[in-house]
């Protein structure tokens, strides 16, 4: 069984519906709740439920506290690579933008971890276009470890692998993966991948499983906000974390929630999600599971990331580069995407502290799990 068991059951259009027929007193009920199942979680992503937004911020702050405490975990993205054999049409690295590559060798990767560590990072997400001949197997395995004698915590997020290929990557020092379905409307799926090994819908939607299979500590999932209707395929990530906890109760979770942002060759969104609606949403998130971690990538403005710390948030990235060599060359390649949060690492870590938080810069888990 897979969660693709789980997604053919689900409607997408019955969903939709079943979200906006929501009332006042659906939402009140699920305020009301010790602990929510998915109806509850429509209730509180539904239109009716925007004028508690107040009430589920309360919540919502006071149960990540309660579990979290004050703390912010920070990480950096390391983009290692911007070759990409698929075509997407929101992504910047997409084979059809006639532009530069560029994919670090050793040497290279040496100055951008020696540039990330003088920033004070522990925690590193590894990033590259989906191109599994130059970019794959083989690349990864001269990298992951060379990386990992400067960090103690390594994520990534590349194209999906099958679980002898997970379980490998463990074995060279991978402790956490982050793999989006973009969207979980198979139809809108295809109209946006267009060529290449992402055209396989359910392989991706079945990468969380190979994942768990595998033995990797964390697991992050989400949508992109924007290339569908956003209340339903934010239903679609509840319910798949749902799935994965109560199938794979062994790893931890993290869920993210990117807006589409401007890149080269991009496209306009089709739902416009505004600042408050992705306030109710990362309310949802926590009122729906206390445990899930949620993050918050440099998409996001500057004011919008710090007024929303309290609410929910439990990591962040921070002076983001999203082109290979951007830490240590500064060059200006293709970006993957433009973002939004332009400061400098100290200056978001000083609003941090501002806000009252304490930023941690190294995912303790390895030190306790053993």
């Amino acid at each position: 069984m897979s969660y693709t068991d789980v997604w053919r059951e689900l409607d997408w259009d019955d969903v939709r519906l079943s979200i906006y027929s929501k009332t006042a007193a659906d939402v009140e009920r699920a305020l009301s709740k010790r602990k929510r199942d998915l109806e509850d979680f429509k209730a509180l992503i539904s239109p009716a439920a925007e004028s508690y937004l107040e009430q589920m911020a309360q919540q919502s702050a006071a149960l990540t506290r309660q579990r979290f405490g004050r703390t912010i975990g920070f990480y950096v993205p390391l983009y290692l690579s911007n070759l990409c054999a698929n075509s997407c049409t929101y992504c910047g690295f997409t084979m059809e933008n006639k532009i530069k590559r560029r994919t670090l060798n050793l040497d290279e990767i040496e100055r951008e971890c020696a540039a990330i560590k003088a920033l004070n990072f522990d925690s590193v997400l590894l990033v590259t276009g989906e191109h599994e001949r130059k970019v794959g197997m083989a690349y990864f395995r001269q990298t992951v470890p060379a990386i990992k004698r400067h960090f103690s915590y390594l994520s990534m997020e590349v194209q999906p692998l099958d679980q002898a290929e997970y379980a490998e990557l463990k074995t060279l020092g991978l402790d956490a993966v982050m793999v989006y379905q973009e969207t979980y409307s198979a139809p809108t799926y295809a109209q946006h991948h267009l060529r290449g090994n992402k055209m396989d819908f359910e392989y991706r939607l079945e990468t969380p499983d190979r994942l768990a299979r595998a033995g990797i500590d964390k697991i992050g999932i989400g949508a992109l906000i924007g290339l569908e209707e956003w209340r339903t395929d934010c239903f679609f990530v509840a319910s798949h974390l749902d799935y994965l906890e109560r199938t794979y109760w062994q790893s931890r979770y993290s869920i993210s929630f990117p807006r589409l942002r401007p890149c080269t060759g991009g496209l306009a969104p089709k739902s416009v999600m505004s600042d408050r609606q992705l306030v109710q949403l990362i309310c949802a998130y926590r009122l729906f599971n206390g445990e899930v971690e949620l993050s918050m990538s440099t998409r996001e403005s500057p004011h919008f990331r710090d007024n929303v710390l309290p609410l929910g948030i439990t990591s962040m990235s921070a002076g983001s580069k999203t082109q290979p060599g951007g830490y240590a060359d500064d060059e200006p390649e293709l970006e993957q995407f433009a973002i939004s949060d332009e400061r400098a690492v100290a200056e978001v870590a000083s609003a941090v502290k501002q806000h009252g938080f304490e930023v941690v810069w190294k995912d303790w888990h390895p030190a306790y799990s053993g």
